[in-house]
């Protein structure tokens, strides 16, 4: 299996990548034989990979990064690089490489000192693998701070070092950033090909494929997890009984209440786990016995090991509420259609009863401000607004229309 057939409905960018992967290829075994360069090469030292959520950006630049890696002895025989089964391109994909490093937002915001560590081993030459890779799957968040630290690092890289950045959108990263990055755009791949992944490579039945693809309007990631996991799509279906719920004050209220309290027990359940792996291997470091206290002088560390979590855990859980509103624009997106008489396919077909009643009670101008009303809670809590507070002002806003 290939590291390049998880990529659903990126042909043009597979065979973009596939090219500079042989290219880069290509100057390593010159490097290595003292020869010179190739005089044309598709391969530089930094990537800017932009696409709508759910299109695969992140796992599109790992699948880069293994072919960079690669080492099966097909290449000399004029296979692509990224088999998918040697070691390199194992490890990569496993998040195990020595060479590879990602860097991901704990919280909101990449800080500096997240990237102190980073930006240092980019400067120095790969371990035992071809490349040095540092892959920034939130390249969005960086601050100001950690953005300068990356911009140098972009602009005088070491020759075996690159840089792969990804990010919703070109305009989410510094000018000077992407200026000198190349860009890879993806695109949202289509419902079909979506429930075709879902069927070849989960097992999934392809009625459940075809709902789950069609629920999420092509979010790889989101259509996964709704296919394979009931407890998620239990989850979608209170988010759509929301919308009739809004008779008064108190039914306001409530619903808001309970989002908040599912959004933070699916953080929870994800964090719990990895934060206890995360604590117990920070205390083997640190030398302390299984049971027994930590030695003199590590509290400091560990407490900001428990910081770090707790900002990972604020995340997770606003990262929660926005699938959550991302499914309630949905169902107002399919209202408004039936309302205006669109023929654009329903994604919600499954509460199509439900679509029609909210449809026949009210107009599509109400329509369009409630879907505002949900985006005006987006951006409230991008500011940092307490959650009961931006969604309680949302369920608000959508009562009254």
């Amino acid at each position: 299996m290939s590291v390049w057939d998880d990529l659903v409905g990126q042909e043009k960018v597979v065979e973009q990548l596939s090219a500079a992967a042989r290219d880069a290829d290509a100057l390593v075994t010159a490097a290595a034989a003292d020869a010179p360069p190739p005089e044309a090469s598709r391969m530089t030292h930094a990537w800017l990979f932009t696409g709508p959520p759910g299109a695969g950006v992140p796992q599109t630049a790992r699948a880069f990064a293994a072919a960079l890696q690669c080492v099966s002895p097909d290449r000399a025989l004029g296979g692509t690089p990224g088999c998918g089964f040697c070691d390199g391109c194992h490890t990569t994909l496993a998040g195990t490489h020595a060479d590879v490093t990602t860097v991901t937002a704990v919280g909101t915001q990449i800080l500096a000192e997240d990237m102190r560590d980073t930006v240092r081993k980019s400067f120095t030459s790969p371990a035992g693998g071809r490349w040095q890779v540092i892959l920034v799957e939130d390249a969005e968040r960086l601050n100001e701070k950690s953005a300068n630290a990356v911009l140098k690092a972009v602009e005088e890289p070491a020759p075996r070092t690159v840089w792969l950045l990804c990010a919703p959108s070109l305009e989410d990263v510094l000018p000077t950033i992407r200026s000198r990055c190349r860009q890879v755009t993806l695109r949202t791949p289509s419902v079909d090909a979506v429930a075709d992944m879902l069927v070849r490579r989960e097992g999934v039945e392809p009625e459940v494929a075809a709902a789950a693809a069609r629920a999420t309007q092509g979010h790889i990631d989101r259509a996964r997890r709704l296919a394979t996991d009931p407890a998620a799509r239990e989850r979608r279906a209170a988010v759509l009984r929301l919308p009739l719920r809004l008779d008064d004050i108190g039914g306001c209220l409530k619903a808001a209440q309970e989002l908040v309290d599912a959004a933070a027990e699916d953080a929870k359940a994800l964090a719990e786990e990895r934060d206890a792996k995360e604590a117990e291997e920070l205390k083997a470091a640190l030398g302390a016995a299984q049971g027994g206290r930590l030695p003199r002088g590590t509290a400091g560390v560990m407490k900001e090991l428990e910081d770090k979590q707790k900002r990972r855990r604020t995340r997770t859980q606003r990262d929660s509420l926005d699938v959550a509103l991302t499914d309630l624009t949905g169902f107002y997106r399919d209202v408004l259609a039936l309302q205006l008489g669109s023929r654009v396919a329903i994604a919600n077909a499954d509460v199509e009863d439900a679509l029609e009643r909210v449809a026949r009670t009210s107009s599509p101008e109400s329509t369009l401000r409630r879907i505002e009303a949900i985006a005006a809670c987006r951006e409230a809590l991008d500011r940092n607004v307490a959650p009961l507070l931006a969604v309680e002002a949302m369920t608000m806003a959508l009562r009254a229309g």
